[in-house]
């Protein structure tokens, strides 16, 4: 984890200069400049954009009654997307641009799912939970499965909007 940290904020931004020192090199200062500014702009309107249709999305996920598990991870993504827009850099602009687009974005969502789900299945995935006696760490999902009290979890919906029945029917 240490590893993983050093890489994320020592190395990345040491390549990060690099990269834009070169670029300053090659066609100049004020081009690079703007360059930078022109992505950073672009990147805050795509994310913008993007942000709405995933809220949109969210929405309409729980008005039909369904968990919105893909617009959460597309949320996560465009949140995460434009942080790297923001953050000056040749890089983080490749990744956050990526993370934006969404054909790039739906490609990257899956690999991590299908990433979750084997590292669920290996045990190797852990999950930190707030409690009232301090943070717990769980291996997979296996601490958070529902209680045997016979409901089931059609027992807990309720009706999204007004004028649909539990069944989520139109009357």
């Amino acid at each position: 984890m240490l590893a993983r940290l050093a890489f994320l904020f020592v190395v990345v931004p040491l390549l990060e200069l690099v990269l834009l020192v070169q670029l300053g090199r090659w066609v100049g200062l004020w081009p690079t400049l703007a360059l930078v500014l022109t992505t950073g702009i672009a990147g805050a309107s795509l994310a913008r954009a993007q942000g709405l249709r995933t809220l949109a999305a969210f929405q309409g996920e729980l008005t039909a009654g369904r968990l919105p598990s893909g617009p959460l991870l597309d949320g996560l993504a465009v949140l995460v997307g434009g942080a790297f827009l923001l953050t000056p850099g040749l890089l983080t602009d490749v990744v956050g641009f990526s993370l934006l687009i969404p054909a790039s974005r739906g490609w990257i969502r899956k690999r991590v799912v299908e990433s979750l789900k084997r590292m669920q299945s290996e045990g190797t995935l852990q999950v930190g939970v707030m409690s009232p006696i301090g943070m717990e760490f769980r291996t997979g999902f296996e601490g958070f499965q529902r209680p045997d009290d016979g409901r089931t979890p059609e027992d807990d919906r309720t009706p999204p909007i007004s004028g649909l029945d539990p069944k989520n029917e139109i009357r």
